[in-house]
């Protein structure tokens, strides 16, 4: 399996770094200093190098260094899949009259469609605090944690699901007419069938890849497993039913519902209200119901499992960003996460204030200080 590693990444206005470079060589990249230092932004920073919004969800503006002109842009050179290459992407200054910016990729300073060109290079997982909350928060923050896992599998997955979200919204607008036509209406139903079923199909067989690899680690990992579980008609008939059986039913669906979908102002059944369900296994309950440790250990289990995941399937053992991850941990919690990224073979960035903490990642990782928007490698 070929690991993704970054050799050198570069920024540009991103953040608040104006012009910042790091060059690295091993296999745990640290990154330490004072909360506000700028560590998370890197990290946002490499997450642009896969498709989506980066870790932060963050709108392409709001990333750019407000003491600039508006333009950002990073940079990495990668070894992946395909060998040595270079990969790029940002946004150029907004020209005046408030046009709105897009996006621009490159894979060795050749222009690229989009951010999923990157997936033939690198895959990329990541854990922030961000998510610790992940399994009391409403069922949108788990289907998207969920579908950012299925993205690092199938990178194309985010498209279909921005397509699906964009028929079901003309579906919306449609109903909204009183005298809509009904030809018209059948043919978006039809499109929006076509792309839930895409949709939940892959959903479905992750899920139950990624189940079987949790069966499969419970033993052998110090972080506790989990059962997981897609609460969503549509994924769950696939198991056992024709794709073209679920999608006519769906499609049937939606045309007895447009009356109650038009009085509530949205679709009121598909793939878009799919919910993640997890049960902590060790004890097995709802992961809701566990303490926030437990709840903080199920997480990092079900990354690291994840990640095992990317490796078998995609053949590429993706980049690990763990953003402040190694805080509430004990040490003895700590060697055993370092224990098993090592076994998993990825390059791994992670970030935290007390550089004690980081004592056991082995003659293989270094630890660089950040410190207002600079980025140096510790003596």
């Amino acid at each position: 399996m070929t690991p993704s590693r970054i050799h050198r990444l570069s920024l540009t206005h991103f953040r608040n770094y104006r012009a910042a470079s790091v060059s690295t060589r091993g296999d745990v990249v640290v990154l330490v200093g004072p909360n506000g230092a700028g560590k998370t932004n890197c990290l946002e920073a490499i997450s642009f190098l896969a498709p989506g919004r980066g870790l932060r969800r963050a709108t392409l503006e709001d990333v750019a260094d407000n003491q600039g002109e508006g333009s950002w842009a990073v940079s990495a050179e990668v070894e992946g899949a395909l060998g040595l290459s270079t990969l790029g992407t940002g946004i150029e200054a907004p020209a005046q009259g408030g046009e709105s910016v897009s996006r621009r990729c490159r894979i060795d300073r050749e222009p690229v469609g989009s951010a999923a060109a990157f997936g033939d290079h690198l895959r990329m997982v990541w854990l922030t605090p961000a998510m610790d909350g992940l399994f009391m928060g409403a069922a949108s923050e788990r289907r998207r944690f969920f579908d950012r896992l299925v993205l690092a599998i199938d990178s194309e997955h985010s498209s279909r699901v921005s397509a699906l979200e964009r028929s079901l919204r003309s579906r919306n607008r449609l109903l909204e007419v009183r005298n809509y036509d009904d030809h018209w209406c059948g043919a978006i139903e039809r499109e929006t069938a076509e792309l839930a079923v895409a949709v939940a199909a892959t959903r479905g067989q992750t899920a139950a890849r990624l189940s079987a690899m949790l069966r499969e680690r419970a033993q052998g990992s110090a972080f506790p497993s989990a059962e997981i579980a897609l609460d969503g008609w549509i994924e769950n008939a696939l198991l056992s039913e024709p794709a073209t059986a679920v999608e006519d039913r769906y499609r049937e669906i939606l045309r007895l519902s447009r009356a109650r979908d038009a009085a509530a102002g949205r679709t009121l059944d598909g793939p878009h209200l799919t919910d993640l369900q997890v049960v902590y296994a060790p004890k097995n309950m709802p992961a809701r119901d566990a303490s926030t440790g437990e709840q903080k250990a199920l997480l990092i289990g079900l990354v690291l499992a994840h990640a095992t995941l990317v490796a078998e399937m995609t053949g590429i053992v993706p980049l690990l960003l763990l953003d402040e991850v190694v805080a509430h941990l004990d040490p003895n919690r700590r060697k055993a996460l370092f224990d098993e990224l090592a076994k998993l073979g990825a390059q791994v960035w992670m970030t935290g204030a007390d550089p004690a903490a980081f004592v056991d990642i082995g003659a293989n990782g270094e630890i660089f200080d950040v410190e207002a928007g600079r980025i140096s490698r510790r003596g």
